[in-house]
């Protein structure tokens, strides 16, 4: 236990020190212009990308960060269910469950088309139309070893949706006005096109409650689409036919513990002196989270791509992106 201690120890310290700089810089904006431009989960991420980029902590740092990356952030999307009752996606019904079905499965479509059409790898094409349609470096490292992927296309990959999905939060609020969303209709747009579920709630946070909880939720859908495209890869893939699939690949545990807290909401068998707690604490580990995950992205490493991924990457997203708010206007989401 101590040894494990120490290896987490300068990971999570780093990390809590950009988290509590983070917080500190939005109290400046605050106290400065009267409103935080920059709210304090973007900040993480920005911070945290700012000393990967400038200044590269060395591997004793690597353990604290990936736990922060991966099981705070874990564990803050679980205890989020216990803020959300699961009354506003169901007042949708079916249509909109189904609708984010379609537009994963439209979305892979052509994303891959897209990076065959430029000559890429049929694998990294694979790589490329997972991590845009689903969820980003999950989606990537979920796919790469049942297409025994190569290891420069998978960093290539990451380093793409990482950058890109720092981009979008940054600029998903200014399509509110551009795009005439209401806050319901903004949810749903953050949950279809955000590549992560702490990026949903960076994106979300500052505009709504509304927005969080249907963004979250329609997020959570589309990651839960990773079990069916990992299963029919699989399938497809004849030299991994010889693989066996965990649980974990068709309902990661974070899922399932976010589900299961938005059913027991939703049955009122939460106490509610629970709730608000758990909201803050799952707000300051989401905010730890994205500082980590700021930690793993070198901006550099974008330029060391190629143009032609670059803007295969950048064409996947538009696509998805149109796709996504045609979606919100057939279904008359208002």
């Amino acid at each position: 236990m101590r040894k494990a201690i120490n290896q987490l120890t300068p990971g999570l310290s780093l990390c809590g020190l950009i988290t509590l700089s983070s917080y500190y810089l939005e109290y400046l904006e605050i106290y400065l212009f009267e409103r935080a431009w920059l709210e304090t989960l973007v900040m993480a991420i920005l911070l945290g990308s700012a000393v990967r980029t400038f200044y590269r902590p060395n591997s004793r740092f690597d353990t604290g960060i990936h736990f922060g990356a991966k099981t705070l952030l874990e564990i803050a999307v679980v205890l989020l269910g216990a803020s959300v009752s699961a009354s506003a996606i169901m007042a949708q019904g079916a249509s909109l469950i189904g609708g984010i079905a379609l537009v994963v499965v439209i979305a892979i479509i052509a994303s891959y088309s897209i990076s065959r059409l430029a000559r890429l790898p049929k694998k990294m094409a694979i790589l490329i139309a997972c991590g845009n349609s689903i969820c980003g470096n999950s989606a990537i490292a979920a796919v790469a070893p049942i297409i025994d992927a190569d290891g420069n296309d998978v960093a290539s990959s990451i380093a793409f949706t990482a950058v890109l999905g720092i981009v979008v939060v940054l600029i998903l609020p200014i399509m509110i006005p551009l795009l005439n969303l209401t806050v319901l209709q903004y949810g749903v747009f953050a949950g279809l096109t955000v590549y992560a579920v702490p990026q949903v709630l960076a994106a979300t946070t500052s505009v709504s409650l509304i927005s969080t909880h249907i963004g979250t939720l329609v997020k959570l859908v589309r990651v839960l689409m990773l079990g069916p495209v990992v299963l029919t890869l699989s399938m497809l893939n004849s030299r991994n036919s010889g693989k066996r699939l965990t649980l974990s690949h068709m309902a990661p545990w974070f899922i399932v513990g976010f589900l299961s807290l938005i059913t027991m909401r939703s049955f009122n068998l939460i106490p509610q002196f629970f709730i608000e707690p758990a909201h803050i604490f799952s707000n300051l580990l989401t905010v730890m989270s994205m500082a980590a995950l700021g930690l793993g992205v070198d901006v550099r490493s974008v330029a060391r791509a190629g143009y032609r991924v670059t803007a295969v990457v950048v064409l996947s997203f538009v696509t998805l992106f149109v796709i996504s708010f045609v979606l919100i206007k057939l279904l008359g989401l208002n």
